[in-house]
């Protein structure tokens, strides 16, 4: 059994959970993942590492809530316990000989692009962050990225966060004002990786996407992660979960991910009027 030692909520849709899990911690890295259950009859949830303490062994997870896993998961509190917690799954982010980088990082995907930004400063990369939200409710880690980017770039799509505009836009006006990137790390919704990869293969720029697809056992069994990358098909939890952006067939990745979308929206429907009975 894993404890959950804080939790907290970033936004009314995004938590934050640290979770008491001292061997998960002890090897985890940047870029990797965990799969949990809630409940021991609960669906597995894959999540990337947020953060990690490995003196205080504990993994932290930042999730949204999206469907009826997530819904359980977020009905725990501090002091609860979750039955199951492996990892760290996938490979790590590779950081190595990078001088300076833009890590672009769009809504929830922004959990996931704070530890490679944090990751690259604290190694004395120059780390240019561009955070795009729609708007400044649902905006998240403000001052995390701020403490460990060099150049921080918040931007939504009303104008209420940052400047206005896309994640999209800002990379552009950075890349045509000078600045020079080794690489671009792009992580978010598949849609916003995809125009990501499209603007930087028209600066010949090094591009890194880290892929969320249907995800069941985490260990490449399955097949339920496949993508093509450079017409060959990978697997996301064992191949990556970062892949070169652009390789990725992003139109296919795009309709593999809505084939479930009504399904897992009456699941967690459904959920939460469990939830309201008992309740009441």
């Amino acid at each position: 059994m894993y404890r959950i030692l804080e939790k907290q909520s970033l936004n009314a849709f995004v938590t934050k959970m640290k979770i008491e899990a001292p061997r998960v911690a002890k090897k985890a890295a940047p870029g990797q993942f965990v799969i949990l259950r809630s409940h021991t009859d609960g669906e597995r949830i894959p999540l990337t590492v947020a953060d990690y303490d490995r003196e205080e062994g504990s993994v932290t997870v930042i999730f949204q809530i999206v469907g009826a896993g997530t819904e359980r998961l977020n009905h725990l509190n501090a002091g609860d316990f979750i039955p199951d917690f492996v990892g760290p799954l996938g490979n790590a982010t590779h950081l190595e000989g990078l001088k300076k980088v833009a890590v672009v990082g769009g809504g929830v995907g922004s959990a996931i692009a704070y530890p490679v930004a944090k990751a690259l400063f604290e190694r004395g990369t120059e780390v240019h962050s561009i955070v795009g939200f729609r708007n400044k409710d649902l905006a998240i880690l403000e001052d995390e990225f701020k403490a460990h980017s060099t150049k921080f770039v918040p931007v939504s799509d009303d104008g209420s966060w940052g400047e206005r505009g896309l994640v999209t836009d800002a990379l552009r006006s950075l890349i045509e004002s000078g600045e020079q990137y080794d690489e671009v790390i792009a992580i978010g919704p598949l849609p916003m990786m995809k125009f990501v990869s499209l603007l930087t293969k028209e600066y010949n720029i090094p591009t890194v996407v880290s892929m969320n697809p249907i995800m069941i056992d985490g260990t490449g069994m399955c097949g339920g992660c496949r993508l093509t990358v450079g017409g060959e098909v990978k697997f996301a939890c064992v191949d990556g979960p970062e892949f070169d952006g652009h390789l990725v067939d992003f139109d296919e990745a795009i309709a593999r991910s809505s084939m479930y979308r009504t399904t897992e929206r009456r699941a967690h429907e459904d959920t939460c009027n469990l939830y309201a009975k008992e309740v009441n």
